[in-house]
Protein backbone atom coordinates (compact mmCIF):
# COMPACT_ATOMS: atom_id res chain seq x y z
CA UNK A 1 0.00 0.00 0.00
CA UNK A 2 1.33 3.47 -0.85
CA UNK A 3 0.25 6.93 0.12
CA UNK A 4 -0.42 7.89 -3.47
CA UNK A 5 -2.74 4.92 -3.96
CA UNK A 6 -4.83 5.69 -0.89
CA UNK A 7 -4.98 9.49 -0.76
CA UNK A 8 -4.81 10.55 -4.39
CA UNK A 9 -8.28 12.12 -4.26
CA UNK A 10 -7.58 13.85 -0.95
CA UNK A 11 -10.77 12.62 0.72
CA UNK A 12 -9.31 10.46 3.49
CA UNK A 13 -9.68 12.56 6.66
CA UNK A 14 -6.31 11.61 8.23
CA UNK A 15 -3.75 11.56 5.41
CA UNK A 16 -0.72 10.87 7.59
CA UNK A 17 -2.10 7.56 8.89
CA UNK A 18 -3.98 5.86 6.08
CA UNK A 19 -5.80 2.56 5.91
CA UNK A 20 -7.46 1.29 2.78
CA UNK A 21 -10.76 0.32 4.37
CA UNK A 22 -12.78 3.05 6.07
CA UNK A 23 -16.34 4.33 6.14
CA UNK A 24 -17.26 7.98 5.90
CA UNK A 25 -19.99 9.06 8.30
CA UNK A 26 -20.35 12.52 6.78
CA UNK A 27 -23.79 13.38 5.48
CA UNK A 28 -27.22 13.61 7.08
CA UNK A 29 -27.53 13.31 10.86
CA UNK A 30 -30.54 13.93 13.07
CA UNK A 31 -30.02 17.17 14.99
CA UNK A 32 -31.47 19.12 17.92
CA UNK A 33 -30.85 22.30 19.88
CA UNK A 34 -30.90 21.98 23.66
CA UNK A 35 -31.18 25.59 24.83
CA UNK A 36 -32.41 24.57 28.29
CA UNK A 37 -29.67 21.93 28.63
CA UNK A 38 -32.20 19.22 29.42
CA UNK A 39 -30.71 16.47 27.27
CA UNK A 40 -28.40 14.89 29.82
CA UNK A 41 -31.05 14.90 32.52
CA UNK A 42 -33.61 13.42 30.13
CA UNK A 43 -31.09 10.91 28.74
CA UNK A 44 -31.41 11.87 25.07
CA UNK A 45 -28.40 9.66 24.40
CA UNK A 46 -30.50 6.57 25.13
CA UNK A 47 -33.96 7.72 24.03
CA UNK A 48 -35.69 6.31 20.96
CA UNK A 49 -38.08 9.27 20.66
CA UNK A 50 -37.56 10.69 17.16
CA UNK A 51 -39.22 13.96 18.16
CA UNK A 52 -36.18 14.82 20.31
CA UNK A 53 -34.13 15.27 17.13
CA UNK A 54 -36.49 17.21 14.83
CA UNK A 55 -33.89 18.67 12.45
CA UNK A 56 -31.55 17.22 9.82
CA UNK A 57 -27.99 18.53 9.55
CA UNK A 58 -25.33 17.79 6.94
CA UNK A 59 -22.11 16.85 8.74
CA UNK A 60 -19.37 18.14 8.86
CA UNK A 61 -20.89 21.60 8.42
CA UNK A 62 -21.80 23.59 11.53
CA UNK A 63 -25.44 24.59 12.12
CA UNK A 64 -24.56 28.28 11.70
CA UNK A 65 -23.63 27.62 8.05
CA UNK A 66 -25.90 27.38 5.03
CA UNK A 67 -24.09 24.22 3.91
CA UNK A 68 -25.39 22.40 7.00
CA UNK A 69 -28.96 22.81 5.78
CA UNK A 70 -29.86 24.78 8.93
CA UNK A 71 -28.15 28.19 8.86
CA UNK A 72 -29.18 29.34 12.35
CA UNK A 73 -26.63 31.91 13.58
CA UNK A 74 -28.24 32.57 16.96
CA UNK A 75 -26.88 31.67 20.38
CA UNK A 76 -27.07 27.91 21.05
CA UNK A 77 -24.66 26.58 23.65
CA UNK A 78 -25.70 22.90 23.49
CA UNK A 79 -26.48 20.83 20.39
CA UNK A 80 -27.12 17.12 19.82
CA UNK A 81 -26.53 14.78 16.86
CA UNK A 82 -27.78 11.25 16.17
CA UNK A 83 -27.40 8.76 13.33
CA UNK A 84 -27.44 5.03 12.66
CA UNK A 85 -24.26 3.22 11.61
CA UNK A 86 -23.52 -0.30 10.43
CA UNK A 87 -20.90 -2.17 12.45
CA UNK A 88 -20.40 -5.62 13.88
CA UNK A 89 -18.24 -7.28 16.46
CA UNK A 90 -15.78 -9.81 15.07
CA UNK A 91 -13.23 -11.85 17.04
CA UNK A 92 -9.78 -10.26 16.80
CA UNK A 93 -11.02 -6.90 15.49
CA UNK A 94 -12.05 -3.54 16.94
CA UNK A 95 -14.32 -0.83 15.57
CA UNK A 96 -12.91 2.69 15.90
CA UNK A 97 -15.01 5.85 15.59
CA UNK A 98 -13.08 9.00 14.58
CA UNK A 99 -14.00 12.67 14.89
CA UNK A 100 -11.92 15.27 13.05
CA UNK A 101 -13.00 18.03 15.45
CA UNK A 102 -16.02 19.03 17.56
CA UNK A 103 -16.29 22.55 18.97
CA UNK A 104 -15.84 22.71 21.90
CA UNK A 105 -16.65 19.90 24.35
CA UNK A 106 -18.01 16.60 23.07
CA UNK A 107 -19.58 13.53 24.65
CA UNK A 108 -20.29 10.50 22.45
CA UNK A 109 -22.56 7.52 23.10
CA UNK A 110 -23.05 4.31 21.10
CA UNK A 111 -26.19 2.32 21.78
CA UNK A 112 -26.68 4.32 24.97
CA UNK A 113 -23.17 3.79 26.38
CA UNK A 114 -20.73 6.69 26.61
CA UNK A 115 -17.59 5.85 24.65
CA UNK A 116 -15.57 9.06 24.83
CA UNK A 117 -15.52 12.61 26.17
CA UNK A 118 -13.21 15.20 24.63
CA UNK A 119 -12.52 18.85 25.37
CA UNK A 120 -10.89 21.07 22.76
CA UNK A 121 -12.56 22.25 19.58
CA UNK A 122 -9.61 22.08 17.19
CA UNK A 123 -8.22 18.57 17.44
CA UNK A 124 -9.17 15.04 16.46
CA UNK A 125 -10.21 12.28 18.84
CA UNK A 126 -11.27 8.65 18.54
CA UNK A 127 -13.14 5.99 20.45
CA UNK A 128 -12.99 2.20 20.41
CA UNK A 129 -16.73 1.48 20.33
CA UNK A 130 -16.53 -2.32 20.06
CA UNK A 131 -17.61 -3.15 23.60
CA UNK A 132 -20.53 -0.71 23.40
CA UNK A 133 -22.06 -2.38 20.32
CA UNK A 134 -25.32 -4.16 21.06
CA UNK A 135 -26.47 -7.24 19.20
CA UNK A 136 -27.15 -6.81 15.49
CA UNK A 137 -25.48 -4.80 12.74
CA UNK A 138 -27.23 -1.44 13.11
CA UNK A 139 -26.26 0.87 15.94
CA UNK A 140 -26.96 4.42 17.06
CA UNK A 141 -24.32 7.11 17.61
CA UNK A 142 -25.28 10.17 19.64
CA UNK A 143 -23.09 13.26 20.12
CA UNK A 144 -23.61 16.13 22.53
CA UNK A 145 -21.55 19.28 21.89
CA UNK A 146 -21.27 22.13 24.38
CA UNK A 147 -19.81 25.46 23.24
CA UNK A 148 -20.80 28.49 25.31
CA UNK A 149 -20.58 31.52 22.97
CA UNK A 150 -20.14 33.87 25.93
CA UNK A 151 -17.26 31.98 27.55
CA UNK A 152 -14.27 34.22 26.83
CA UNK A 153 -11.88 31.86 28.63
CA UNK A 154 -12.16 29.25 25.88
CA UNK A 155 -9.90 29.34 22.79
CA UNK A 156 -12.28 30.83 20.23
CA UNK A 157 -10.12 32.62 17.66
CA UNK A 158 -12.18 34.63 15.17
CA UNK A 159 -15.56 33.36 16.43
CA UNK A 160 -17.59 36.42 17.47
CA UNK A 161 -18.98 36.70 20.97
CA UNK A 162 -21.56 39.22 19.74
CA UNK A 163 -24.69 37.95 18.05
CA UNK A 164 -23.74 39.51 14.70
CA UNK A 165 -20.21 39.53 13.24
CA UNK A 166 -18.31 42.80 13.58
CA UNK A 167 -14.88 44.22 12.74
CA UNK A 168 -12.50 41.25 12.21
CA UNK A 169 -14.64 38.61 13.90
CA UNK A 170 -16.83 36.07 12.11
CA UNK A 171 -19.77 33.77 12.72
CA UNK A 172 -19.51 31.21 15.49
CA UNK A 173 -18.94 27.50 14.80
CA UNK A 174 -20.71 25.04 17.06
CA UNK A 175 -20.40 21.28 17.17
CA UNK A 176 -19.03 18.92 14.53
CA UNK A 177 -16.99 20.81 11.95
CA UNK A 178 -14.66 18.17 10.52
CA UNK A 179 -15.28 14.73 9.06
CA UNK A 180 -16.50 11.72 11.02
CA UNK A 181 -15.52 8.22 9.96
CA UNK A 182 -15.09 4.65 11.21
CA UNK A 183 -12.60 1.83 10.69
CA UNK A 184 -12.41 -1.83 11.55
CA UNK A 185 -8.89 -2.66 12.72
CA UNK A 186 -7.03 -5.52 14.33
CA UNK A 187 -6.95 -5.63 18.12
CA UNK A 188 -3.29 -4.68 17.91
CA UNK A 189 -2.90 -1.75 15.56
CA UNK A 190 -1.06 1.51 14.97
CA UNK A 191 -2.50 4.53 16.76
CA UNK A 192 0.07 7.12 15.66
CA UNK A 193 3.30 7.50 13.69
CA UNK A 194 5.83 10.32 14.03
CA UNK A 195 9.26 10.96 12.57
CA UNK A 196 12.20 13.36 12.78
CA UNK A 197 14.94 13.89 10.20
CA UNK A 198 18.60 13.89 11.27
CA UNK A 199 20.34 15.29 8.21
CA UNK A 200 23.90 15.07 9.51
CA UNK A 201 23.50 11.38 10.25
CA UNK A 202 21.28 10.59 7.23
CA UNK A 203 18.70 8.94 9.47
CA UNK A 204 15.02 9.22 10.26
CA UNK A 205 13.95 8.84 13.86
CA UNK A 206 10.61 7.06 14.12
CA UNK A 207 8.04 6.57 16.85
CA UNK A 208 4.98 4.33 16.66
CA UNK A 209 2.28 4.11 19.31
CA UNK A 210 0.34 0.85 19.42
CA UNK A 211 -3.19 0.32 20.66
CA UNK A 212 -2.19 -1.97 23.52
CA UNK A 213 0.79 -3.51 25.24
CA UNK A 214 2.34 -5.98 22.80
CA UNK A 215 2.29 -9.70 23.27
CA UNK A 216 5.45 -11.79 23.00
CA UNK A 217 7.06 -11.73 19.56
CA UNK A 218 5.20 -8.75 18.17
CA UNK A 219 7.32 -6.34 16.13
CA UNK A 220 6.95 -3.18 14.06
CA UNK A 221 8.37 -2.99 10.55
CA UNK A 222 8.85 0.39 8.89
CA UNK A 223 9.81 0.84 5.25
CA UNK A 224 10.68 4.11 3.52
CA UNK A 225 10.56 4.41 -0.25
CA UNK A 226 10.36 7.06 -2.94
CA UNK A 227 8.32 5.80 -5.87
CA UNK A 228 9.79 2.32 -6.41
CA UNK A 229 13.17 3.13 -4.82
CA UNK A 230 13.66 1.63 -1.32
CA UNK A 231 15.46 4.14 0.90
CA UNK A 232 15.60 2.32 4.22
CA UNK A 233 13.81 -0.09 6.51
CA UNK A 234 14.00 -1.51 10.00
CA UNK A 235 12.20 -3.97 12.24
CA UNK A 236 11.82 -3.10 15.91
CA UNK A 237 10.87 -5.42 18.75
CA UNK A 238 7.73 -4.15 20.45
CA UNK A 239 8.60 -4.15 24.14
CA UNK A 240 5.90 -1.61 25.04
CA UNK A 241 3.08 0.22 23.31
CA UNK A 242 5.56 2.95 22.34
CA UNK A 243 8.08 1.72 19.77
CA UNK A 244 10.91 4.07 18.77
CA UNK A 245 14.12 3.82 16.83
CA UNK A 246 16.18 5.14 13.96
CA UNK A 247 16.33 4.16 10.28
CA UNK A 248 19.42 4.76 8.17
CA UNK A 249 19.02 6.26 4.68
CA UNK A 250 22.17 5.28 2.78
CA UNK A 251 21.16 7.29 -0.30
CA UNK A 252 21.46 10.50 1.75
CA UNK A 253 25.00 9.91 3.01
CA UNK A 254 26.37 11.49 -0.14
CA UNK A 255 25.77 15.16 0.63
CA UNK A 256 25.92 16.00 -3.07
CA UNK A 257 22.96 13.68 -3.73
CA UNK A 258 21.01 14.62 -0.60
CA UNK A 259 19.34 17.66 -2.18
CA UNK A 260 17.32 15.36 -4.48
CA UNK A 261 15.52 13.92 -1.46
CA UNK A 262 14.91 17.11 0.56
CA UNK A 263 11.50 18.74 0.87
CA UNK A 264 10.97 22.43 0.02
CA UNK A 265 8.28 24.55 -1.66
CA UNK A 266 10.26 24.39 -4.89
CA UNK A 267 10.77 20.62 -4.66
CA UNK A 268 8.10 19.11 -2.37
CA UNK A 269 9.56 15.61 -2.32
CA UNK A 270 7.65 13.22 -0.08
CA UNK A 271 8.97 9.86 1.09
CA UNK A 272 6.32 7.17 1.38
CA UNK A 273 6.24 5.13 4.58
CA UNK A 274 4.65 1.74 5.23
CA UNK A 275 4.21 0.65 8.86
CA UNK A 276 3.34 -2.99 9.63
CA UNK A 277 2.58 -4.59 12.97
CA UNK A 278 3.88 -8.18 12.81
CA UNK A 279 3.06 -11.15 15.01
CA UNK A 280 5.60 -13.78 16.05
CA UNK A 281 5.12 -15.60 12.71
CA UNK A 282 5.71 -12.47 10.59
CA UNK A 283 2.01 -12.11 9.73
CA UNK A 284 0.90 -8.51 9.34
CA UNK A 285 -1.72 -7.65 11.96
CA UNK A 286 -2.07 -4.07 10.78
CA UNK A 287 -0.70 -2.00 7.90
CA UNK A 288 -0.85 1.77 7.52
CA UNK A 289 0.54 4.20 4.98
CA UNK A 290 2.19 7.47 5.89
CA UNK A 291 4.86 9.80 4.57
CA UNK A 292 7.72 12.03 5.66
CA UNK A 293 9.23 15.18 4.22
CA UNK A 294 12.96 15.36 4.81
CA UNK A 295 13.84 18.96 5.67
CA UNK A 296 15.40 21.03 8.44
CA UNK A 297 14.41 24.43 9.83
CA UNK A 298 16.24 26.88 12.10
CA UNK A 299 17.02 30.57 12.51
CA UNK A 300 20.53 31.92 12.09
CA UNK A 301 22.12 35.35 11.65
CA UNK A 302 18.86 37.13 11.01
CA UNK A 303 17.41 34.56 8.62
CA UNK A 304 14.90 31.78 8.61
CA UNK A 305 16.93 28.81 7.36
CA UNK A 306 15.44 25.92 5.35
CA UNK A 307 17.65 22.95 4.59
CA UNK A 308 20.74 24.94 5.68
CA UNK A 309 20.00 27.82 3.27
CA UNK A 310 18.60 31.29 4.13
CA UNK A 311 15.02 31.43 2.86
CA UNK A 312 12.94 34.55 2.25
CA UNK A 313 9.35 34.09 3.39
CA UNK A 314 6.55 35.35 1.13
CA UNK A 315 3.45 34.50 3.15
CA UNK A 316 -0.25 35.30 3.16
CA UNK A 317 -2.74 35.28 6.03
CA UNK A 318 -5.17 32.40 5.49
CA UNK A 319 -8.37 32.60 7.52
CA UNK A 320 -9.73 29.32 6.13
CA UNK A 321 -13.30 30.58 5.88
CA UNK A 322 -15.89 29.97 3.14
CA UNK A 323 -19.17 31.90 2.75
CA UNK A 324 -21.53 28.91 2.83
CA UNK A 325 -19.54 26.47 4.97
CA UNK A 326 -17.62 28.78 7.34
CA UNK A 327 -14.50 27.20 8.92
CA UNK A 328 -15.04 23.95 7.01
CA UNK A 329 -14.15 23.76 3.33
CA UNK A 330 -17.16 23.11 1.06
CA UNK A 331 -15.53 19.86 -0.14
CA UNK A 332 -12.27 17.97 0.45
CA UNK A 333 -11.11 19.09 -2.97
CA UNK A 334 -11.33 22.74 -1.87
CA UNK A 335 -8.28 22.23 0.35
CA UNK A 336 -6.16 21.45 -2.70
CA UNK A 337 -7.66 24.38 -4.61
CA UNK A 338 -6.79 26.72 -1.72
CA UNK A 339 -3.14 25.63 -1.67
CA UNK A 340 -2.93 25.92 -5.45
CA UNK A 341 -4.40 29.44 -5.32
CA UNK A 342 -1.85 30.56 -2.71
CA UNK A 343 1.04 29.24 -4.77
CA UNK A 344 -0.34 30.71 -8.00
CA UNK A 345 -0.27 34.16 -6.38
CA UNK A 346 3.48 33.80 -5.80
CA UNK A 347 3.46 33.02 -2.08
CA UNK A 348 5.73 30.29 -0.73
CA UNK A 349 4.08 30.27 2.70
CA UNK A 350 0.80 30.83 4.53
CA UNK A 351 0.04 31.76 8.09
CA UNK A 352 -3.05 29.84 9.16
CA UNK A 353 -4.75 32.41 11.35
CA UNK A 354 -6.58 31.79 14.61
CA UNK A 355 -7.62 28.24 13.75
CA UNK A 356 -6.17 24.80 13.18
CA UNK A 357 -6.71 23.79 9.59
CA UNK A 358 -7.99 20.41 8.42
CA UNK A 359 -5.25 17.74 8.00
CA UNK A 360 -6.19 17.52 4.32
CA UNK A 361 -5.18 21.15 3.83
CA UNK A 362 -1.83 20.29 5.42
CA UNK A 363 -1.55 17.24 3.19
CA UNK A 364 -1.86 19.37 0.07
CA UNK A 365 0.62 21.88 1.49
CA UNK A 366 2.97 18.92 2.03
CA UNK A 367 2.29 17.48 -1.40
CA UNK A 368 2.35 20.70 -3.45
CA UNK A 369 4.97 22.60 -1.45
CA UNK A 370 3.77 25.39 0.84
CA UNK A 371 5.36 26.48 4.12
CA UNK A 372 2.90 26.96 6.97
CA UNK A 373 2.91 28.85 10.24
CA UNK A 374 0.95 26.64 12.66
CA UNK A 375 -1.28 28.73 14.93
CA UNK A 376 -4.16 28.18 17.31
CA UNK A 377 -7.37 29.95 18.21
CA UNK A 378 -6.84 32.32 21.11
CA UNK A 379 -8.99 33.14 24.11
CA UNK A 380 -10.15 36.67 24.95
CA UNK A 381 -9.48 36.64 28.70
CA UNK A 382 -6.70 35.52 31.01
CA UNK A 383 -7.52 33.30 33.99
CA UNK A 384 -5.86 30.14 35.27
CA UNK A 385 -8.69 28.20 33.61
CA UNK A 386 -8.07 29.96 30.29
CA UNK A 387 -4.35 29.25 30.53
CA UNK A 388 -4.98 25.57 31.25
CA UNK A 389 -7.46 25.27 28.37
CA UNK A 390 -5.06 26.79 25.85
CA UNK A 391 -2.13 24.75 27.10
CA UNK A 392 -4.17 21.55 26.81
CA UNK A 393 -5.41 22.42 23.32
CA UNK A 394 -1.94 23.44 22.16
CA UNK A 395 -0.38 20.21 23.41
CA UNK A 396 -2.78 18.16 21.28
CA UNK A 397 -2.34 20.45 18.27
CA UNK A 398 1.44 20.19 18.23
CA UNK A 399 1.41 16.43 18.78
CA UNK A 400 -1.18 15.81 16.05
CA UNK A 401 0.36 18.12 13.43
CA UNK A 402 4.12 18.00 14.00
CA UNK A 403 4.49 15.24 11.38
CA UNK A 404 3.60 17.62 8.53
CA UNK A 405 6.79 18.89 6.84
CA UNK A 406 4.92 21.98 5.62
CA UNK A 407 4.64 23.34 9.17
CA UNK A 408 7.90 25.17 9.78
CA UNK A 409 7.02 27.55 12.64
CA UNK A 410 4.71 27.37 15.65
CA UNK A 411 2.66 30.35 16.91
CA UNK A 412 0.94 29.71 20.27
CA UNK A 413 -0.11 33.36 20.88
CA UNK A 414 -1.26 36.11 18.50
CA UNK A 415 -1.31 39.84 19.32
CA UNK A 416 -1.48 39.17 23.07
CA UNK A 417 -4.97 37.66 22.71
CA UNK A 418 -5.88 36.24 26.08
CA UNK A 419 -2.85 37.93 27.67
CA UNK A 420 -3.82 41.51 26.91
CA UNK A 421 -2.07 42.93 30.00
CA UNK A 422 1.16 40.99 29.74
CA UNK A 423 3.32 44.13 29.63
CA UNK A 424 2.36 44.82 33.27
CA UNK A 425 1.25 41.36 34.44
CA UNK A 426 4.00 38.97 35.50
CA UNK A 427 1.46 36.14 35.61
CA UNK A 428 0.63 36.60 31.94
CA UNK A 429 4.28 36.98 30.94
CA UNK A 430 5.11 33.77 32.77
CA UNK A 431 2.36 31.99 30.86
CA UNK A 432 3.62 33.19 27.48
CA UNK A 433 7.15 32.15 28.41
CA UNK A 434 5.82 28.80 29.62
CA UNK A 435 3.82 27.96 26.50
CA UNK A 436 6.77 29.02 24.32
CA UNK A 437 9.15 26.73 26.22
CA UNK A 438 6.50 23.99 26.28
CA UNK A 439 6.25 24.18 22.49
CA UNK A 440 10.01 23.65 22.16
CA UNK A 441 9.76 20.74 24.58
CA UNK A 442 7.07 19.11 22.44
CA UNK A 443 8.88 19.87 19.18
CA UNK A 444 12.49 21.14 19.29
CA UNK A 445 12.82 21.01 15.48
CA UNK A 446 10.93 24.22 14.60
CA UNK A 447 11.22 27.91 15.49
CA UNK A 448 8.57 29.34 17.82
CA UNK A 449 7.03 32.82 17.62
CA UNK A 450 6.04 33.49 21.20
CA UNK A 451 3.50 36.25 20.48
CA UNK A 452 2.98 37.13 16.83
CA UNK A 453 2.61 40.87 16.34
CA UNK A 454 4.19 42.50 19.39
CA UNK A 455 5.34 42.02 23.01
CA UNK A 456 7.69 39.16 22.13
CA UNK A 457 9.13 37.04 24.91
CA UNK A 458 11.98 34.66 24.08
CA UNK A 459 10.79 34.41 20.48
CA UNK A 460 12.81 32.78 17.72
CA UNK A 461 11.48 35.30 15.16
CA UNK A 462 10.54 38.95 15.67
CA UNK A 463 7.14 39.03 13.97
CA UNK A 464 5.74 42.55 13.62
CA UNK A 465 2.24 43.59 12.56
CA UNK A 466 2.41 46.89 10.70
CA UNK A 467 -0.71 48.19 8.97
CA UNK A 468 0.89 51.40 7.78
CA UNK A 469 -0.94 51.87 4.48
CA UNK A 470 1.30 54.62 3.06
CA UNK A 471 4.03 52.76 1.08
CA UNK A 472 6.61 55.50 1.71
CA UNK A 473 6.03 55.42 5.46
CA UNK A 474 6.14 51.61 5.50
CA UNK A 475 9.41 51.66 3.54
CA UNK A 476 10.88 54.19 5.98
CA UNK A 477 10.07 51.94 8.96
CA UNK A 478 12.34 49.19 7.58
CA UNK A 479 14.79 51.15 5.42
CA UNK A 480 17.87 50.28 7.50
CA UNK A 481 19.02 48.48 10.60
CA UNK A 482 19.02 51.76 12.51
CA UNK A 483 15.45 52.48 11.38
CA UNK A 484 14.34 49.06 12.61
CA UNK A 485 16.14 49.54 15.94
CA UNK A 486 14.25 52.81 16.35
CA UNK A 487 10.96 51.10 15.51
CA UNK A 488 11.54 48.27 17.97
CA UNK A 489 12.63 50.64 20.73
CA UNK A 490 9.49 52.75 20.41
CA UNK A 491 5.82 52.07 21.01
CA UNK A 492 5.59 50.04 17.78
CA UNK A 493 3.28 50.29 14.75
CA UNK A 494 0.22 49.31 16.81
CA UNK A 495 1.30 51.35 19.85
CA UNK A 496 2.21 48.09 21.54
CA UNK A 497 5.79 47.35 22.51
CA UNK A 498 7.33 45.12 19.83
CA UNK A 499 9.44 43.34 22.46
CA UNK A 500 9.52 43.28 26.23
CA UNK A 501 12.93 44.61 27.17
CA UNK A 502 13.60 42.13 29.95
CA UNK A 503 13.47 39.21 27.53
CA UNK A 504 15.83 37.87 24.87
CA UNK A 505 13.99 38.89 21.73
CA UNK A 506 16.14 41.17 19.61
CA UNK A 507 17.43 41.48 16.07
CA UNK A 508 20.82 42.11 17.66
CA UNK A 509 20.66 38.53 18.97
CA UNK A 510 20.55 37.33 15.37
CA UNK A 511 16.79 36.81 15.26
CA UNK A 512 15.01 37.24 11.91
CA UNK A 513 12.69 40.23 11.52
CA UNK A 514 9.48 39.59 9.60
CA UNK A 515 6.42 41.76 9.04
CA UNK A 516 3.86 39.04 9.60
CA UNK A 517 0.78 41.19 9.05
CA UNK A 518 0.58 44.14 6.66
CA UNK A 519 -1.67 45.36 3.86
CA UNK A 520 -5.38 44.96 4.47
CA UNK A 521 -6.43 47.05 1.46
CA UNK A 522 -10.15 46.95 0.68
CA UNK A 523 -12.19 47.96 -2.36
CA UNK A 524 -14.95 50.47 -1.71
CA UNK A 525 -18.32 48.80 -2.02
CA UNK A 526 -16.92 45.25 -1.75
CA UNK A 527 -17.31 45.02 1.99
CA UNK A 528 -17.57 46.99 5.18
CA UNK A 529 -14.10 46.81 6.72
CA UNK A 530 -10.46 47.26 5.75
CA UNK A 531 -7.36 49.09 6.94
CA UNK A 532 -7.57 51.34 3.86
CA UNK A 533 -10.11 51.68 1.04
CA UNK A 534 -9.50 52.24 -2.68
CA UNK A 535 -11.95 52.85 -5.50
CA UNK A 536 -10.49 51.41 -8.72
CA UNK A 537 -8.29 48.66 -10.16
CA UNK A 538 -5.57 51.23 -10.77
CA UNK A 539 -5.61 52.49 -7.18
CA UNK A 540 -5.78 48.95 -5.83
CA UNK A 541 -2.74 47.86 -7.85
CA UNK A 542 -0.81 50.95 -6.83
CA UNK A 543 -1.66 50.61 -3.12
CA UNK A 544 -1.02 46.87 -2.84
CA UNK A 545 2.04 46.98 -5.08
CA UNK A 546 3.53 49.87 -3.15
CA UNK A 547 3.29 47.99 0.14
CA UNK A 548 4.89 44.85 -1.27
CA UNK A 549 7.64 46.94 -2.88
CA UNK A 550 8.33 48.71 0.42
CA UNK A 551 9.10 45.45 2.20
CA UNK A 552 10.99 43.92 -0.72
CA UNK A 553 13.28 46.97 -0.61
CA UNK A 554 14.19 46.53 3.05
CA UNK A 555 17.70 45.19 3.77
CA UNK A 556 16.52 44.01 7.20
CA UNK A 557 13.14 42.33 6.65
CA UNK A 558 13.56 38.63 5.77
CA UNK A 559 9.93 37.71 5.32
CA UNK A 560 6.37 39.02 5.30
CA UNK A 561 2.75 37.95 5.55
CA UNK A 562 0.09 39.89 3.62
CA UNK A 563 -3.39 40.39 5.07
CA UNK A 564 -5.12 38.53 3.58
CA UNK A 565 -5.87 35.76 1.07
CA UNK A 566 -9.64 36.16 0.73
CA UNK A 567 -12.42 38.51 1.70
CA UNK A 568 -14.06 37.06 4.78
CA UNK A 569 -17.56 38.23 5.65
CA UNK A 570 -17.32 41.97 6.40
CA UNK A 571 -13.50 41.93 6.33
CA UNK A 572 -13.07 42.72 2.64
CA UNK A 573 -9.30 43.04 2.41
CA UNK A 574 -8.41 39.89 0.51
CA UNK A 575 -6.44 39.58 -2.69
CA UNK A 576 -9.23 37.20 -3.67
CA UNK A 577 -12.92 37.69 -3.16
CA UNK A 578 -14.84 35.32 -0.91
CA UNK A 579 -15.64 33.14 -3.94
CA UNK A 580 -11.87 32.89 -4.60
CA UNK A 581 -11.94 35.07 -7.72
CA UNK A 582 -8.95 37.47 -7.95
CA UNK A 583 -9.39 41.24 -7.65
CA UNK A 584 -6.67 41.72 -10.27
CA UNK A 585 -5.38 39.21 -12.84
CA UNK A 586 -3.43 36.48 -11.07
CA UNK A 587 -0.28 37.22 -13.06
CA UNK A 588 -0.42 40.87 -11.93
CA UNK A 589 -0.86 39.94 -8.28
CA UNK A 590 1.93 37.37 -8.56
CA UNK A 591 4.34 39.99 -9.92
CA UNK A 592 3.58 42.24 -6.94
CA UNK A 593 4.03 39.41 -4.44
CA UNK A 594 7.36 38.15 -5.77
CA UNK A 595 8.71 41.63 -6.35
CA UNK A 596 9.13 41.63 -10.13
CA UNK A 597 6.73 44.54 -10.60
CA UNK A 598 5.41 47.47 -8.60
Amino acid sequence: MTLRATTQNGSYPRPRLVRENWTSLDGDWEFAYDDTDAGLRERWFAAADESLFPLTITVPFVPESAASGIGDTGYHAVVWYRRAIIARRRPGFRVILHFGAVDHEAHVWVDGQQVVAHRGGQTAFSADITDALSDGDEHVVVVRAHDDPHDTELPRGKQDWREDPHSIWYQRSTGIWRSVWSEEVAEQHVVSFDSTFESTRATVGVQVVLAQAPSAGQRVRIRLHRDELPLGSAVFDARSARVAGSIELPALRNAQEREHFLWSPEHPTLIDVTVDVLDEDDNALDEVGSYVGLRTTEVDRGWFVLNSHPYYIRSVLQQGYWPDSHLTAPSPGAYRTEVEAIKALGFNAARIHQKVEDPRFHYWADRLGLLLWGETAGAYEYTPRAAAALMSDWSEIVQQYRGHPSIVTWVPINESWGVQDMHRSRQQREFVQAITSFTRALDPTRPVVSNDGWEHIDSDIIAIHDYTTDPEMLAANYASLDAVRTLLAGPGPANRRPTLVETRASIDDGLPLMVTEFGGISYAGEGTWGYAVVNSDHDYRRAVGGLFAALHASPVVTGFCYTQLTDTMQEANGLLRADRSPKLPVEVLRALVVGTSA
